[in-house]
């Protein structure tokens, strides 16, 4: 026969246990959220405003000198430009799915599989531009730019991100190309620079080329393979527009453009520039599968990732050759 003591006693342990199950449950419910709230962002495709960023900021580090460049300004631009970009894809996310667009095919599983609601997915959206906005504060008073000039480059990205796929919706009027060239290159690689010297150095852009030929090139992939749904949903893009032999040409000239302005560069200035021609091989390879329908599905990611490391020879360069041209030094 047992006490009430030891009936206690035999009682709690197994009160503990439930409780700290209910807490290993919650907790583990509380990372798969963050999980599935990080891959509605689609991560594979941020490398596409990130490495803009960092171009934007290894040529200011190499105006300016170790002794103005301020990490903190660094830290704070790639976060607002991060949450801007993470914004935009969630906002595309939406609309694709609200016009129908997106179905049981399609790459973009967020809403299509009630992976998230369209209620969260709205929220999301709102939370990253509040806080590319937060983080927008700080920057302006550390950067030595004029206010005025920041906000405006800050602010007209900010609104194309949203008119991608919202509002006006260049995307679905053949325009989408237009925008990705301005935003995810000269805009980036600008904001960048100018969050750290508080010049307006138009010279910047001629950087931005390169990236921006790149970034265009997982866009028009993206919409290659997508090309009869989207037309299926009454949308225009310019994969639709010019066809499936034109769209492989075109693949072809963003791919291998830069390249080819890197060989140039190397030649005329400096050999450091050859560098990012160690992606080529790989490039090749891409391409191929681009021709084919078989293989054409995973081409939007795999370039995505070219993008990346090719960005990352690219600021490498950047920060090795003995001087950049165009670009004014101040120490």
């Amino acid at each position: 026969m047992t006490t009430n003591a030891e009936e206690s006693s035999m009682i709690k342990p197994h009160q503990n246990m439930n409780g700290k199950g209910k807490v290993k449950e919650s907790s583990s419910a509380a990372l798969m959220k963050i999980k599935t709230y990080l891959l509605a962002l689609r991560p594979w495709s941020l490398s596409a405003s990130l490495v803009p960023t960092i171009l934007g900021s290894a040529i200011a580090y190499r105006s300016v000198g170790m002794n103005e460049f301020n990490f903190v300004i660094f830290i704070l631009t790639i976060f607002t430009v991060i949450c801007v970009h993470g914004a935009g894809n969630v906002v595309n996310t939406y609309y694709d799915f609200v016009k129908g667009i997106d179905n049981r095919k399609s790459d973009d599983r967020t809403l299509v599989d009630d992976i998230l609601s369209k209620d969260e997915v709205t929220q999301l959206g709102a939370i990253l531009y509040a806080a590319g906005c937060v983080g927008f504060i700080p920057l302006f008073i550390l950067s030595p730019a004029r206010m005025e000039h920041l906000a405006f480059v800050y602010f007209g990205g900010l609104s194309s991100s949203f008119l991608y796929t919202g509002g006006i919706g260049f995307k679905y009027i053949a325009l989408g190309d237009v925008l990705v060239l301005v935003i995810f290159g000269p805009i980036s690689v600008l904001f960048a620079f100018m969050s750290q010297t508080g010049r307006l150095e138009w010279m910047t852009i001629y950087y931005a080329i390169p990236l921006a030929l790149n970034t265009e090139a997982i866009l028009h992939s993206n919409n290659t393979r997508d090309a009869e749904n989207d037309k299926k949903a009454g949308i225009v893009t310019l994969a639709i527009l010019i066809g499936r032999t034109a769209s492989h040409v075109l693949y072809a000239i963003l791919m291998f453009t830069p390249y080819s302005v890197f060989v140039v560069i190397s030649v005329k200035y400096s050999y450091w520039f050859f560098l990012p021609l160690v992606t080529l091989p790989q490039a090749f390879k891409i391409e191929k599968q681009f021709r084919s329908e078989t293989t054409l599905q995973s081409v939007p990611k795999k370039t995505a990732k070219l993008n990346l490391f090719f960005g990352a020879l690219y600021v490498v360069a950047c920060f090795c050759a003995p001087n950049l041209p165009f670009i004014a030094q101040r120490y």
